[in-house]
Order: C-alpha cells, then sequence, then structure tokens
C-alpha cells in the first residue's frame, strides 16, 4: 500500500546540505547513463496547464513521475509519485511544493560548490516567493554569505521577505528597489523571479563583478528572465539537463543569437564527474529548468525517511527483510 506524505509531513526532515549530496549523486548517476529522463509534456487547457515529468534512476531502484498543474486564480499544485524499479509498486504519493522548491534551491548548492567564491559572500537576488528563500537558503549553505539583498516588484514583499530571511540565516537582507541594485557589485547572483513576459528582469550589464549566476525562475520557451547578454559574457554555461535548451526561452534567445555555442556549454552531470572543468576566473551562469530526476531523489529520501511512520515499509525494510 503506497504511503501518502503530505506537506506537513516533509517540513523540517530534510536539511539543505542533504539535498544538496542527493543531487550530486543523481546527476552523477545521470552522467554515467545510469538514469533515464524525459522532457516536459506540456498541455494546455482553457484557464490553465498541465506539465508532467518523467525519471528513473537505475542505480538508486526508483522511478518517478512529477505532475504539476496551474489554474487561473489558484496557483499551482504539484505532486510527486514514486514507484520501485524492480517491480514498478507505487510507494508513495508526495506533496511535490517542499519537493520543488529544495531540489531547485539544490541544484544551485550543487553548482556553487564547484564555483569557489573566497572570502565572505555577498549575494543579490531577484525574487521574493518561495523559490527565492531556498536559493538563498542553498547558497548559505555553500557560501559564508555576509550580506544579500533582494528585489521584487512589490515592497510589502521584499521586505518580508528580507525580514524573515535576515531572522532565519542570521545575517542582514536588504530590500532594495531595483533589480540592478540588487545584483550589481555582488559575486554571487540568483534570479528566481515569477516574471512572466518579454522583457528579461535581469540584465547582463549590471553583472560587473558576478562569479556565480544562478537562473531559475524561468522555465517556459515563450519567456526569458534573463538576456542574451549573461551568457555572452559568461566564460561557461552550465545547465542542469540538456532538455533545457528547448525548454528555456533565455536559452533559446542565446543560442540564435549566438552567444551559446556548443564549446561553451556543460551539464551539472559533467560538472559533477569533472569531465568538464570550470574555468578558474570569469563568470559562469547556471541554467535550471528542473526534472523529474531531481525530484526523485528527494522523494526517495522523504519516504526512506518518512515511510516507516506512516506504518509503510520502505526499501530498506523490505531489504533487511530479505537478508536478515
Amino acid at each position: 500500500m503506497a504511503v501518502t506524505l503530505g506537506y506537513g509531513a516533509l517540513q523540517g526532515a530534510l536539511k539543505m546540505n542533504d539535498a544538496i549530496d542527493l543531487l550530486e549523486r543523481a546527476f552523477a548517476h545521470e552522467a554515467a547513463g545510469r538514469a533515464h529522463l524525459s522532457p516536459k509534456f506540456v498541455s494546455n487547457f482553457e484557464g490553465g496547464a498541465m506539465r508532467m515529468l518523467f525519471a528513473a534512476d537505475y542505480e538508486a531502484g526508483y522511478c518517478a513521475t512529477k505532475v504539476y498543474h496551474t489554474v487561473k486564480g489558484a496557483g499551482v499544485r504539484f505532486l510527486v509519485s514514486l514507484y520501485r524499479l524492480r517491480d514498478g509498486e507505487l510507494l508513495a504519493l508526495l506533496d511535490g511544493r517542499t519537493i520543488t522548491d529544495m531540489r531547485t534551491g539544490a541544484a544551485s548548492g550543487v553548482i556553487a560548490r564547484k564555483v569557489a567564491v573566497p572570502g565572505p559572500v555577498t549575494v543579490g537576488l531577484i525574487g521574493s516567493g518561495h523559490q527565492a528563500r531556498a536559493q538563498l537558503a542553498c547558497l548559505a549553505s555553500v557560501y559564508r554569505v555576509e550580506r544579500a539583498a533582494v528585489y521584487s516588484p512589490t515592497a510589502a514583499n521584499r521586505e518580508a521577505f528580507a525580514r524573515e530571511m535576515s531572522a532565519q540565516l542570521g545575517f542582514p537582507v536588504e530590500a532594495v528597489a531595483s533589480a540592478q541594485a540588487a545584483v550589481r557589485g555582488h559575486p554571487v547572483v540568483a534570479a528566481a523571479s515569477s516574471a512572466r513576459g518579454s522583457e528579461p528582469v535581469l540584465r547582463g550589464e549590471w553583472l560587473d563583478r558576478c562569479r556565480l549566476l544562478c537562473a531559475v525562475g524561468n522555465t517556459r520557451a515563450q519567456f526569458a528572465e534573463v538576456d542574451v547578454r549573461c551568457f555572452q559574457d559568461a566564460r561557461l554555461v552550465v545547465v542542469d539537463t540538456p532538455h533545457a535548451l528547448e525548454e528555456a526561452g533565455e536559452l533559446r534567445q542565446a543560442i540564435a543569437a549566438g552567444a551559446l555555442p556548443d564549446s561553451k556549454r556543460a551539464t551539472l552531470g559533467q560538472v559533477v564527474t569533472g569531465a568538464v572543468a570550470l574555468p578558474v576566473a570569469g563568470m559562469v551562469v547556471f541554467k535550471s529548468v528542473g526534472t523529474a530526476l531531481q525530484d526523485l531523489a528527494l522523494a526517495a529520501r522523504y519516504y526512506e525517511l518518512l515511510g516507516a511512520r506512516a506504518g509503510v515499509p520502505t526499501a530498506a525494510d523490505l531489504a533487511s527483510a530479505k537478508n536478515p
């Protein structure tokens, strides 16, 4: 019988550093050809949209689906279904909101671990929602962050974000009045906005001292969160999946403009395994669209941690029963 793990059950069960470790392992499996992941299937309907993803991790022994839908005026809902690969049994249904936020943050944490930034770090952030919170928390788990600046269009939202994250993370977070003011001068920048439009919210000309840019807010082909110059100025552009080159509008624009040749691209799996070396200087851009493999990595750990509490045998329990 499958276990159901709702939003409340997942809170606090997994730490950010643990999530980064899990994703590093999953990316290594993918790079070694021991994982499979699908592109997003997108179906638009009147008043909303449904998106579906699938992944299998042969080394971990699981496969998973991720579905999330948007209904106008009602927001987004996420569901992750976890299966055992050996026999296809459905093991768990998990609320996907926490998983989505945490794995998106953790993916940025994976690349941040590889991009050294000396001394105390300052962070510039665009966005003040759940994804932005996860980005700042993950970067703070990797770097010794001294302070951060945040911008989002609604003053009350960015001010609330600054208060709450300052208290949570233990360093000052300042709310500022423009995107340019938020990112200029910072060696680490994250774009996690909910902006949906043809005009990017972040421009490369503002990134005068940036060593690492994590762009995670846009996952749609018709929009762009950051402009072409961000990719033109980068020494290396790292994507969490090759599917991102088709799924993200900013990447499509950069390729069309000739700003993103094959020689300047890498996947996060290639970076994790050392197949591609990071430049020792200059800007690295990380573009994430998310995959079900990332969802799977966290969902499996949540199931292994929490499934027994719900009265359902976990994979570890079943293995122990077979090999007492």
